[in-house]
């Protein structure tokens, strides 16, 4: 499970970087607004760490569902109790000869 975890949070913290550089290399933070006009009123550092963080958000978002499509199909379906424990409706194999 960590192993899987570093898989979703690793990548997405150096794309969430390089997000960061492309975006405010030509984005001044003190020159953003909110939708209705109004001047954000953050500190460039303030806008710089939401940003950094909902970028690494949305890209985890995006890591976590391509380690979900690649889980193998066998793996979904395996019955995760012990063979003499397993309820009638959970037959499946998996795969291992135990």
């Amino acid at each position: 499970m960590a192993t899987r975890m570093m898989w979703i949070a690793w990548p997405a913290f150096l794309a969430a970087c390089v997000l960061e550089l492309l975006v405010f290399a030509f984005v001044d933070p003190l020159d953003l607004q909110w939708a209705s006009g109004q001047a954000l009123g953050w500190s460039r550092q303030t806008v710089y760490t939401v940003a950094f963080f909902a970028f690494w958000l949305v890209t985890m978002g995006a890591c976590a569902l391509t380690t979900l499509l690649r889980i193998a199909p066998a793996e979904v379906n395996e019955c995760p109790l012990d063979r003499d424990q397993r309820p009638a409706a959970c037959p499946r194999e998996s795969g291992f000869v135990s």
